[in-house]
């Protein structure tokens, strides 16, 4: 909102995160190739400093245009730190150690959810939000600098044939996405319906691209329901439609309609991804039954929780608001690192690799599609317009609402994960 408020660009707000998420997956796409190349210290360095320039363009930037502009080179860099992440658990630590893994990760990413709202609410409220750029900028170099010191700079060994740039799949997923992102500011009934038509077209293409192609970016039988891996990354790519609108209009909602500072605002909706953390770090020593029940049943606690954001968000109250909000990140907290582990342990022989680096690739495509679909929403009801109270008030029932469907899908695909499960032994 105080960006919205300096340079416009009200129809935009989903852009921001759409265009970031969609160059994470081009970058995702890079990274294996990246990372046998110059070994993971160079790459991460290299990606920290895409991160850094996208963060300094954002900061600068005199139009929402240029600040989308820099997000998208801003997800570049983010997109091949991420698939990197996945990557290198998969290679050093054995299977019955990932969960808790994942769930080391996810505290780290609760210290940032803690101390990035401060920095961007404090910035927001001195109003001076490019400071809040800058400063991020120079978190990057520190990172640049320790990855540089920590991380292996031997190329990476790698087998099968060599990668290259898979250049036409990575165009029709990224047209997907921008497809559904105009789609989201376009007048005409037909003309959304037509771009939402394109963007399914695409994205099925992609897919029978990527499963004749020698070197594939997903694995063989991504998105198969005959198997634990394409259907754990259903489970993957519905949750994290899922949880994207909060992070996108949340902010805006809580300042809008309940009188919230951007500082205040900013970690009431940072209780979704705390909310994550704990739950991540609470289930990650369960073990025989238990993984696959919380599996079912974290995407039904977020079709709770989204019920609860749906009708609390407009008048509240706000501790009820709240607690409906921290439910999400329960639900996608408890069941994500378990449903990670199944899309990588019953990959096929010589996917194991490409099947780590699938899961956050999916998570970003996932992430993309659910800013483009709230954006879609947001700009149905009015928001287009602008931040008018009652159109303000229809966006913040109508966008969590149109989001409970993907997570009572992402339900429907974990019990059908727990049968396959099971079936293989």
């Amino acid at each position: 909102p105080s960006i919205v408020e300096d340079i416009g660009g009200a129809a935009l707000m989903s852009w921001s995160t759409t265009f970031y998420l969609a160059s994470s997956i081009i970058a995702a796409s890079c990274t294996g190739l990246m990372t046998s190349a110059v070994g993971a210290g160079r790459s991460y360095c290299i990606g920290t400093a895409i991160y850094c320039v996208g963060t300094l363009g954002c900061a600068f930037a005199p139009s929402m245009e240029l600040l989308v502009a820099g997000r998208f080179v801003q997800g570049f860099g983010s997109g091949m730190l991420s698939a990197m992440a996945y990557v290198l658990v998969r290679q050093v630590f054995p299977e019955p150690a990932w969960p808790r893994v994942f769930a080391a990760l996810a505290a780290v990413w609760g210290i940032s959810v803690l101390v990035g709202p401060l920095i961007g609410g404090v910035f927001a409220a001195l109003h001076n939000w490019r400071g809040a750029f800058i400063a991020v900028s120079g978190l990057s170099v520190v990172l640049g600098l320790v990855a540089l010191r920590a991380l292996p700079h031997r190329p990476g060994e790698s087998s099968g044939p060599a990668r290259r740039m898979p250049g036409g799949r990575v165009a029709l997923l990224s047209l997907a996405i921008g497809a559904m992102s105009v789609a989201a500011i376009a007048d005409s009934t037909i003309g959304k319906s037509g771009l939402i038509v394109l963007a399914l077209a695409c994205l099925a293409g992609m897919l029978r691209l990527d499963r004749a192609a020698d070197a594939p970016l997903l694995p063989s039988d991504a998105f198969s329901l005959r198997s634990p891996t394409g259907v754990g990354l259903w489970v993957a790519l519905l949750i994290s439609i899922a949880f994207c609108p909060l992070s996108i209009y949340g902010p805006m909602f809580m300042q809008r309609l309940h009188g919230f500072d951007p500082l205040s605002a900013g970690y009431a909706i940072a209780a979704a991804s705390l909310a994550w953390t704990v739950a991540a770090v609470f289930v990650a020593g369960l073990t025989d039954d238990w993984p696959s029940r919380i599996i079912i049943g974290g995407p039904l606690v977020m079709v709770g929780g989204l019920l609860g954001v749906a009708f609390l968000m407009p008048a509240g109250p706000v501790a009820a608001l709240c607690a409906a909000i921290a439910v999400v990140g329960l639900g996608i907290g408890s069941c994500w690192a378990f449903t990670a582990q199944r899309v990588m342990s019953h990959a096929r022989g010589g996917e194991e690799t490409i099947a780590a680096s699938a899961v956050p690739t999916v998570q970003q495509a996932g992430l993309a599609l659910g800013a483009a679909v709230a954006g879609l929403v947001a700009n149905a009801v009015g928001l287009s317009g602008g931040l008018e109270p009652a159109a303000v008030v229809r966006a913040a029932f109508w966008v969590p609402v149109c989001f409970v469907a993907a997570a009572a899908l992402a339900c429907m695909a974990a019990i059908h994960l727990r049968l396959l499960v099971q079936r293989a032994g």
